[in-house]
């Protein structure tokens, strides 16, 4: 191991980093134009719901449960799925994902009645389980943990990139195509959106390598450079290849509750955005969308700040506690905000806090996990954390069908976010910062 790490320590570092930055510039743009389709097709339901939930007489509690749902699908095959694309490639497994959920995402126009909704969304989760996680994975394999925060926050950056471009979009689209062909702005929306998840994974196929030894682009002392910087960076982390060992040990759980805590208020905020947003007085489909984008944006400049603060420091806790907590302040303004300007104030500080948990995040666990078990490990903290993509919705939805307001929702979104604040600082610091 030693000498492994003496030949990685030996070359230049501005050499090693204009490797790395080739590395980035090559895979990078790619994986973010990917999960930025995923992402849309994933949340842009809560555009549709504007016009949906009123043509085909949905109630808030069967959105929030519908929306929810497809976390299920997220939860039962995402593990199965990490496992096949660590063992086939990256290059099919991540093209198969998209296709497939390219497709179902347009079936969504034909929807007419709760259970054909459920349904769909159930499968569209499956169809999509294991991109987000394997992707996380992939860039384990390229990427040594002191560059990983900056990598995680490139890619998640699709996520808020989906918000600014996404939201006033899909509002032109809705308010554009309204009744063309006889068909809703919102049937319009998902048909539109999903063509580019089908293109993107023909594009996967052609330009995407599986990892370094595949990679044409590289030369040989390209290859062996980031090869031994992967090697010495494994060094004592858990590296079992069995499922039972990943899920008897009590730090993949803690992960997995962490990440749960975080995710109910990532998809409360992305999933109910355009209805709080209308909810402050705003009129006009293109307009909510366009207001909507700000907290997105403020979003990706707390990521890049973040991310690049933790590498730099390698300190990953305190990193991740701070956004948390100022995403508490966010919700728990934005619930009772007066005016407008007050609401995107607040949600602008929750996107910004929220979002920017994530990438953070996922610079825990892969601090300890290595090949087989980083792609179970992996696989089920994402899975077993994206249930809150199930719960936040549907609690959302119960409770404002209940009390006619988002307040307690939000209230209970800043609880989770205080709790799994808590929970990181009893993570061992010389575990995580590295």
């Amino acid at each position: 191991m030693s000498a492994m790490s003496g030949g990685a320590a030996a070359v230049p570092n501005k050499a090693e980093n204009g490797l790395y930055r080739k590395v980035a510039f090559r895979i990078m743009p790619l994986l973010v134009l990917c999960y930025v389709i995923a992402y849309l097709d994933r949340v842009n339901v809560g555009f549709a719901k504007l016009q949906m939930s009123t043509d085909l007489a949905f109630s808030e509690t069967v959105f929030g449960l519908g929306a929810g749902i497809f976390f299920l699908g997220y939860f039962f095959f995402e593990v199965p799925s990490n496992i096949i694309l660590h063992r086939v490639g990256a290059r099919m497994w991540i093209a198969r994902i998209m296709i497939t959920w390219g497709v179902l995402s347009a079936l969504f126009m034909f929807v007419e009645t709760p259970w054909q909704f459920y349904l769909l969304r159930f499968l569209l989760g499956a169809a999509e389980a294991g991109f987000y996680p394997g992707v996380i994975l992939y860039l384990t394999y390229w990427f040594p943990s002191n560059r990983r925060a900056k990598m995680f926050a490139i890619f998640q950056a699709g996520s808020p990139a989906a918000g600014i471009f996404g939201n006033p979009l899909s509002g032109w689209i809705m308010d554009f195509f309204d009744g063309w062909n006889g068909w809703a702005g919102w049937q319009w929306m998902f048909l539109i959106e999903a063509i580019p998840a089908v293109l993107l994974g023909l594009v996967v196929i052609a330009m995407l390598d599986n990892g370094v030894k595949d990679a044409k682009w590289l030369d040989q002392s390209e290859k062996d450079i980031l090869a031994r910087n992967i090697a010495a960076d494994d060094g004592g982390k858990s590296g079992s290849h069995s499922l039972r060992a990943i899920l008897s040990d009590w730090r993949v759980w803690q992960m997995s509750l962490i990440y749960f805590l975080f995710v109910m208020g990532q998809y409360g905020l992305t999933l109910w955005m355009p209805t709080l947003v209308r909810a402050s007085g705003v009129t006009g489909n293109f307009n909510i969308g366009l207001l909507s984008a700000i907290p997105f944006i403020c979003a990706i400049i707390a990521m890049v700040i973040f991310s690049r603060s933790a590498d730099h420091h390698r300190e990953r806790r305190w990193h991740l506690v701070i956004p948390a907590m100022l995403a508490t302040v966010g919700f728990t303004v934005a619930a009772t905000a007066s005016s407008t300007t007050i609401a995107i104030i607040f949600l602008s500080m929750a996107a910004a806090g929220v979002l920017a948990c994530a990438p953070l995040f996922w610079s825990l666990p892969t601090a300890f996990l290595t090949g087989a078990a980083a792609a179970s490990g992996i696989a089920v903290i994402n899975s077993v954390g994206n249930l809150a993509g199930f719960a936040s919705p549907y609690m959302i939805g119960t409770l404002r069908d209940m009390t006619g307001s988002s307040a307690i929702g939000m209230y209970v979104l800043a609880a989770c976010l205080v709790l799994g604040a808590a929970i990181v600082l009893t993570v061992p610091a010389k575990m995580v910062n590295r």
